[in-house]
């Protein structure tokens, strides 16, 4: 599990993170990405409901069911992005697709990890302030996905444990360098 890197998407931009993920898939890394639902697109939410609504009209005549599947899941989102910048119909690209996960939230083996972020794909480098901007988990709610108040819930949850877990580790580390300073170490 060592050899995962699991990149935190708060805040990054969907396209450049969803570029520079595909290269390490590729490059055979294993990707995970969490929290996609606060990843980000550039321009107004009303604009990209519009792109979404377009997107939603493009299916096959005949039988629907067939495709293009339109996901509604911000992780799914991401994928499918993800997805166009691989070969996935060869070998090669499948193989690639197969090291990413995607998620939602944090889920229960990736919240005790290391999170990484990536600069070049950051909104707060990348995007000028004064553009508009649309978190994926809001899009999503707007064109169907209904687990956003789940998330937020779990999400919550995980963060009061994550706090109650860093408050007793500097404590313990208090106590530890409480006791070093107070070690008589004449008698060594």
């Amino acid at each position: 599990m060592s050899d995962v890197v699991i990149i935190d998407g708060k805040g990054h931009l969907l396209g450049r993170l969803a570029s520079i993920v595909a290269k390490q898939l590729l490059l055979g890394k294993k990707v995970v990405v969490v929290r996609s639902e606060a990843l980000i697109i550039s321009g107004s939410l009303t604009r990209n409901k519009i792109k979404y609504a377009q997107f939603l009209k493009k299916r096959t005549a005949t039988n629907p069911k067939r495709g293009p599947l339109h996901f509604r899941s911000p992780a799914r989102i991401f994928w499918r992005s993800l997805r166009g910048m691989l070969p996935h119909k060869t070998t090669r690209g499948q193989l690639a697709l197969g090291r990413l996960a995607c998620f939602e939230g944090i889920p229960a083996p990736y919240d005790k990890k290391k999170r990484v972020v990536v600069p070049s794909a950051l909104k707060s480098l990348r995007l000028r302030s004064d553009r508009n901007f649309t978190v994926l988990g809001e899009l999503s709610k707007e064109v169907g996905w209904g687990y956003t108040d789940l998330v937020a819930k779990l999400e919550a949850q995980r963060k009061i444990k994550e706090q109650a877990f860093y408050a007793e580790k500097k404590a313990q580390a208090a106590r530890k360098s409480k006791a070093t300073a107070s070690a008589d170490l004449s008698k060594v």
